[in-house]
């Protein structure tokens, strides 16, 4: 009987221990996955404002291995040297009214790969390898780029020499490599522009979408940002459509570039994008009010961020305020390439991030279709995507 009983009361306590395991995991998000589309490695950005780069080329890797052309993995670096040439000839001609800075846009990547192609990561120095980095880190380089481009832009001089730039590109050149015109890969030889050309990749395929009132629905637009520099246009779609073709997309096998704001508090470092409603806070935690009240601005920001909430209704109109308010700005560009569930059924994208395998789920956040649905500032995505009835609204022949 003794033996029984010991033996029963240890069977409890270990059930007991398992239920409260249990119970303590589901306090957090619990995601279960609905729709994974095949992505490339995750990669680390690091100290660069590079994300444009990384998110892009990320798409239009996703893009081959929907394709079924195989894995590659494109050279961020010789991106960023493309796009910084052609911003610093920008900001010159308009004497500094076109600002220079480490930031992009997912047309960056568009333009690049049209016009002067691309090459793999193995056709360049690894980043940081050229001033003893593992990563790339660009608080030096742009110190130095910068303040040379605004000398040039901002000065007073009455006409300017070649040499400028012939300058300026030394400064890429040491910081990130030298752009190859001719290179062998898996023992072909290529230029960027056949090498692009050997992927099969069509860049006319590729749109902008985006979603604001203060244009006209489905016509385009430039969105009124400063690292669209290029002025690349965007189509306008109302808010249900705009999350239509993400939803409808990805449930399809496509991939997107998602550019967003991440300056929210519902945006972790933890891998969680949501949108619950700051204001009813201690209500959604269920805080009495003289303790939330007493709680930092981040320690709000955990407890609503630490479990599936309520959140927030999304409206056309709320969209429109936070971006002419400045509170919706161009952040971070990501990519989206999933849909799951959390425990409550609730569905979320899965994106993957470019911070190296930062936060609980290692280099890839989930964002509530709410937090999507705010703070978008635009997608870039294969216009075979669309569903046929917002295509023909758009004027895109599939």
């Amino acid at each position: 009987m003794r033996r029984t009983f010991i033996a029963s009361t240890l069977i409890a306590l270990g059930l007991s221990a398992f239920a409260q395991e249990t119970t303590t995991k589901e306090e957090g998000f619990v995601f279960t996955t609905v729709k994974e589309n095949p992505i490339t490695s995750i990669k680390n950005q690091n100290r660069s404002g590079t994300c444009w780069a990384y998110s892009s080329l990320g798409f239009f890797e996703a893009e081959l291995l929907r394709m079924g052309k195989g894995e590659y993995d494109f050279c961020e670096m010789y991106l960023a040297h493309k796009t910084y040439e052609d911003r610093a000839k920008a900001s010159v001609r308009m004497h500094g009214d076109v600002s220079f800075s480490q930031g992009g846009s997912f047309y960056d990547c568009v333009y690049c790969m049209k016009n002067y192609g691309m090459v793999p990561q193995d056709a360049m120095p690894a980043p940081g390898t050229l001033y003893g980095d593992t990563l790339p880190n660009f608080t030096e380089f742009f110190a130095v780029a910068e303040s040379y481009v605004n000398s040039i832009a901002k000065s007073n001089l009455k006409k300017l020499s070649p040499a400028w730039f012939k300058g300026l590109n030394a400064i890429y050149d040491t910081y990130l490599g030298e752009c190859p015109t001719e290179f062998t890969h898996n023992g072909k030889k290529y230029t960027p522009k056949s090498y692009l050309e050997s992927t099969g990749l069509n860049m006319d395929d590729y749109i902008s979408l985006t979603s604001f009132t203060h244009h006209p629905f489905y016509d385009t637009f430039v969105i009124e940002v400063q690292d669209n520099w290029r002025w690349g246009e965007s189509y306008n779609l109302p808010l249900d459509e705009f999350m239509e073709v993400m939803d409808y997309a990805v449930k399809n096998g496509y991939t997107f570039a998602w550019g967003a704001d991440v300056s929210e508090i519902g945006f972790t470092r933890n891998g969680i994008a949501v949108c619950p409603d700051a204001d009813k806070g201690a209500e959604l935690t269920g805080s009495d009010m003289a303790r939330w009240t007493g709680l930092t601005a981040t320690d709000k920001s955990k407890e609503l961020t630490s479990r599936p909430l309520p959140e927030i209704t999304v409206t056309q109109e709320m969209r429109q305020e936070a971006y002419d308010n400045w509170e919706t700005t161009d952040d971070h560009g990501m990519l989206v390439y999933g849909i799951a569930k959390d425990q409550n059924g609730k569905e979320y994208f899965m994106v993957k991030n470019s911070w190296g395998y930062a936060g609980q789920f290692k280099g890839v956040w989930y964002a509530s279709k709410a937090f999507v649905a705010y703070k978008t500032m635009n997608i870039v995505i294969n216009k075979h995507a669309l569903p046929k009835p917002i295509a023909k609204k758009l004027g895109i022949k599939l």
